[in-house]
């Protein structure tokens, strides 16, 4: 099987890169294990640090230039996972680099697909940001979609152009909102969530870190081990199982930012959350608090997605992940 990864030089597209390297295959649409024999990384930058397997071609372009989409997606690209996007805060500081990336390439990617006839699984990662404005304390699958920032706005009409294409039978799709990623190794990044991960990451390793929002803001998480789990797993779901209403809501974590350093208290100590430091920000928080805190998870835990126990075993599973001892 050939299968081709947006974004597969970025945190979880390489993440995921890895995982299914690991396993070496994936199920097909008959629901039986294939052999991936190749895996195509597509991103503005080359991705790296898979020399040596034969399995993995690195291509650089944008993914907005339909002849870039032409060039890695072909008749025998059974699956793609669509992780390329701009993040919320550039998003919306960018609003036409957004939408060149967050919408018009998910079309033009779409587009490729129904041209080939091939029909294709196309799994895309949505957002919480799809939601927005007086919101239920629990958001139901049937909430209307109400996007308060550009990044959501685009990530809710690519919602509805891949459920439109699967509808048609252009493609086998399948939409994963994923909750905010934490804790994510690396640098913080343009996202209005990247705190989410820097209260957290930063202290552990022994540095300052500012949280611009206040302690009862409440997220709604899930992290990069499970969320590399769920990927996998919903790309895997029978088409049966999804019928027309092909949006899953990935189970995650309800908790505000003072639970979350009370897990990091549990974990590493009072020295490590006395890292953080308290400086409002309000268009993080204005952007952050239009999100969901929590949404019903019924339909993913039916179909056997599963999220993580507890915020102190995610900041465990990262520790064990990046491989860091607390300071």
């Amino acid at each position: 099987m050939k299968v081709l990864i947006t974004g597969g030089a970025g945190f979880l597209g390489q993440r995921l890169a890895r995982e299914l390297l690991a396993r070496g295959q994936i199920k097909g649409p008959n629901g039986q294990p294939e052999t991936i024999t190749e895996l195509v990384l597509l991103d503005v930058v080359r991705a790296t640090g898979f020399d040596g397997d034969a399995r993995v071609r690195a291509e650089v372009g944008d993914i907005a230039d339909r002849a870039v989409l032409e060039r890695v997606i072909d008749t025998q690209t059974q699956t793609i996972f669509h992780l390329a996007a701009v993040v919320s805060g550039q998003a919306e500081a960018d609003f036409e680099l957004g939408m060149r990336i967050n919408l018009d390439a998910s079309r033009e990617l779409l587009e490729t697909c129904r041209l080939l006839g091939h029909k294709p699984r196309v799994v895309f990662t949505s957002s919480v940001a799809v939601y927005g404005g007086a919101l239920p304390a629990v958001v139901q699958n049937d909430t209307a979609l109400n996007p308060q920032s550009s990044y959501g706005m685009q990530k809710a009409v690519a919602e509805l152009l891949l459920n439109d294409y699967a509808r048609r039978g252009f493609v086998d799709g399948r939409v994963l909102r994923l909750p905010t990623i934490s804790v994510r190794p690396g640098k913080p990044n343009a996202a209005a969530s990247s705190f989410a991960s820097g209260i957290i990451r930063e202290p552990l390793n022994g540095e300052t870190s500012v949280c611009p929002v206040a302690g009862s803001t409440r997220l709604w998480l899930l992290s990069p081990r499970k969320a590399i789990e769920c990927l996998i797993a919903g790309c895997e779901l029978d088409a049966a199982a999804l019928g027309l209403q092909r949006v899953v809501n990935l189970p995650g974590l309800s908790v505000s930012v003072d639970e979350m350093l009370d897990a990091l208290r549990e974990v590493a100590g009072e020295a490590v959350v006395a890292r953080v430091e308290w400086q409002a920000d309000p268009r993080v928080e204005k952007i952050v608090g239009s999100w969901p805190g929590q949404w019903d998870t019924t339909r993913a835990r039916q179909l056997g997605l599963t999220g993580d126990a507890s915020f102190a075993d995610v900041i465990r599973s990262y520790l064990e992940d990046e491989r860091i001892s607390v300071r």
